[in-house]
């Protein structure tokens, strides 16, 4: 199956279950809040909230003042996003392929929507997410710590078929530079227990450079 479908359908079939335990995640993860806090005060226009699922993270966004939008493959997850917040934008799209013109959002969250991509998808998600950033814009992401990949074809009791993918800091740092962006802070922390999967996590943020490179 095209691993774009089989993590559209799974996230469908997924979708209010996942509503129901991670809507509120965001209380028991204060670094996540920081950073998005960051994000909320540094950004002067529209925040694009990418993989957003059921909205969480743009309607947080959103009680901060941001003018949000979301974004997301599954459409149950974008129907589900409506319904619990429907002050916000929420559109079915690809991070693979943005519907936005060039240079026309000030920042991109991608927390823990990155993680179903190997490398080369990941490089062309990183490519697009540069494209639509205005100079300066700023890039948040979070991803599970290491250099596996874990399969799973049951969440919850639902059927699915899902690759989640770890990387290293390192490595996402050298994926951001070669699409163009500049990585201004990396942050390691340990898993909130009881909270989320226990795996080592990381965020990463980065800038679009104010001037165009020279050629």
């Amino acid at each position: 199956m095209d691993p774009r479908k089989s993590v559209s359908e799974s996230y469908d079939r997924v979708a209010t279950d996942y509503a129901a335990r991670m809507f509120h995640e965001l209380d028991g993860t204060p670094i996540d809040r920081a950073l998005l806090d960051d994000v909320a005060t540094q950004a002067d226009g529209l925040i694009c909230d990418l993989g957003c699922g059921p909205g969480h993270i743009a309607r947080y966004l959103h009680e901060r003042g941001a003018v949000v939008c979301g974004i997301d493959i599954s459409p149950g997850m974008i129907a589900k996003a409506r319904r619990l917040t429907p002050g916000i934008r929420f559109e079915v799209g690809d991070l693979r392929a943005l519907s936005f013109a060039d240079e026309t959002v000030s920042a991109v969250v991608a927390m823990y929507s990155l993680i179903h991509l190997d490398l080369v998808e990941l490089g062309l998600a990183i490519n697009e997410i540069a494209r639509v950033l205005t100079r300066n814009g700023i890039f948040l992401a979070g991803f599970h710590s290491g250099n596996e990949v874990r399969h799973v074809d049951d969440l919850w009791g639902h059927r699915v078929e899902l690759d989640f993918h770890f990387f290293e800091p390192g490595g996402i740092t050298n994926a951001l530079e070669a699409a163009g962006l500049k990585v201004t802070k990396v942050v390691e922390r340990e898993p909130y227990a009881g909270v989320e999967v226990e795996t080592r996590r990381f965020y990463t943020v980065a800038a679009k450079p104010g001037q165009p490179a020279a050629p």
